[in-house]
């Protein structure tokens, strides 16, 4: 049993396009632009790719996904130097942020797809 590579790059790149921006908005919200660089939210979005996939290949259940939390949490509150408190408050805020950029991109693909579509009498 091994780690599948090409899924972990996907995820690797997937998660650093979509997940740094939104990490970098919430970090810029909540402790300044001192603080949270975008270079460092792209950092967290990488390294806790990788340490999340590797970490998932070999625990499941609850308490693998408590660390996990812990592990995200801990890369933000590292990153972009703040206590506890404010590292669960930007990935919270980063959840809501994700949420209505998902929200908007729907709206634009179900505009363009009734545009599309012929219209039937």
């Amino acid at each position: 049993m091994a780690i599948n590579l090409d899924a972990l790059a996907i995820q690797i790149i997937v998660n650093a396009i979509v997940l740094g921006p939104v990490l970098w908005l919430a970090g810029r919200a909540l402790v300044g632009k001192d603080k949270a660089k975008f270079s460092d939210a792209l950092w967290i979005a990488v390294l806790g790719t990788v340490i999340v996939g590797v970490f998932g290949f070999f625990f499941t259940g609850l308490i693998a996904q408590i660390v996990v939390l812990v592990i995200w949490l801990a890369l933000i509150k590292h990153f972009f130097d703040c206590g506890w408190g404010y590292a669960l408050l930007i990935a919270i805020l980063g959840v809501i942020i994700l949420i209505i950029i998902a929200f908007i991109l729907v709206l634009i693909g179900l505009t363009t797809l009734t545009q599309m579509l012929p219209y039937t009498v």
